[in-house]
Parts: structure tokens; sequence; C-alpha cells
């Protein structure tokens, strides 16, 4: 593990400790058993080395505390069921189902020359686990005995938004709608989720190493 990965970690866990939150001890150790900490955050898009998953993980977070912070001052009633301790929980956590089905391989690619040469990269294994994504993050959260809310494992559960929806029956369908009805931080960390993905993590060159997290 890197510098810049140590240092990510730190901050994941110091965040994970400060929703004050029984049980993150062991949540921790099984996130490291998992390889959480080393996982790539995809096998060809954003973030795809080591360490990615977990730097994606706090964008989404950053994303989503500055995103309620901005969001409360337009509305402020939405503090209740945009607590601060629900954002760092259902951000940092959204993905976990990720952590263990990536794998290192060799592949072939030219280079600049024309000739092919060898590569690393990762490909996909979802044997170990085998039950989707959002609803797998929440069903491994709770195994580890995480206590969530009714609003972080909805928020969880359907944070990939329309990504999923064309493989969704009718019923699935009503289910998302209606918790992004009733659960406003369903719509905040599907936000925060995107805007983390395809701005802050493409592979422009723009530099975001000065996002920081919210004073408040």
């Amino acid at each position: 593990m890197n510098l810049q990965m140590k240092q990510n970690r730190s901050e994941f866990v110091e965040l994970l400790y400060s929703t004050g939150r029984e049980g993150m001890d062991e949540v921790i150790n099984q996130l490291e058993e998992l390889g959480f900490f080393q996982a790539p955050a995809s096998s060809k898009f954003h973030l795809n080395h080591e360490g990615g998953l977990l730097e994606h993980s706090l964008n989404v977070c950053k994303v989503g505390l500055m995103l309620r912070e901005q969001m409360l001052l337009l509305k402020p009633d939405l503090e209740e069921s945009l607590n601060k301790e629900s954002v760092i929980i259902a951000s940092l956590l959204h993905d976990i189902c990720k952590a263990d089905i990536y794998q290192k391989c060799i592949r072939k690619r030219k280079d600049r020359l024309g000739q092919w040469v060898d590569y690393e990269t990762y490909e996909l294994d979802y044997s170990d686990f085998p039950l989707g994504h959002g609803e797998k993050s929440v069903i491994v959260l709770l195994r580890m005995g995480l206590d969530l809310s009714d609003d972080e494992i909805m928020a969880i559960r359907w944070h990939m938004s329309a990504w999923d929806l064309p493989f969704q029956s009718p019923d699935l369908k009503a289910n998302f709608d209606t918790a992004k009805r009733l659960c406003p931080l369903c719509t905040l960390i599907q936000a925060a989720d995107g805007l983390a993905s395809n701005l802050l993590e493409s592979k422009d060159p723009v530099s975001y190493t000065h996002l920081t997290l919210p004073t408040t």
C-alpha cells in the first residue's frame, strides 16, 4: 500500500468512526479481509487501479457532504432526512459489493510502435457472492453487524439509479420510484456517485486534488 492509499485509508476510517455508529471496528476489519482498500473502482473505466475503490468512496462522500451542505442552505427542513452520519455511511459503503469481484490478470495490447506488449489489468469474477450490486452491499453490511437505518439501506440499495433500471422488473422500478420519493438520501447519494464517477474520476487530466470536506 503506497503513501496515498495509506492516507486515503486513514481518512476513510476516521470518517466512519466520526459517525459514532457501533460495530465499526468489525466493519473495518472485514473490509480489510475482503480486500476493499486495495480493490480498483472498475475493471477498465474510472479509477481502474489499486486503491481506486477506496478513492472513489471518499470522493462520493466528499461530494455528498458538499451537496448536503448546499441543499440545507436552500431547504433547511431536509436536515433530519439528510443527517450527516447517514450521508457518510451510505456514501463510503455504497460500493463494498465490488471489493471481491476484481482479479488481476495479464492481457496484450499494441504500444505506440504497433508492437504487442503485456500489461496488467483486472477482470471480473462474480463467483464469490453473485447477488447483484446495491443489494449485495446492503446484505454484506448487515452480515457484518452494522446497524443501518431504513434510509441508509434504501440509499445504498438504489445508488445505481437509472443504470440499473433497464434490467429491472416493473415491480422493482416501482420500488425504486417509491424509495426516491420517500428518501431524500437516495437522491443525494445517486447524485454524488454520478458526479464523482463522471466528473472527478474521468480520465481527463484536470486535477481535483483541492477537493476537501466541508467544515460543517
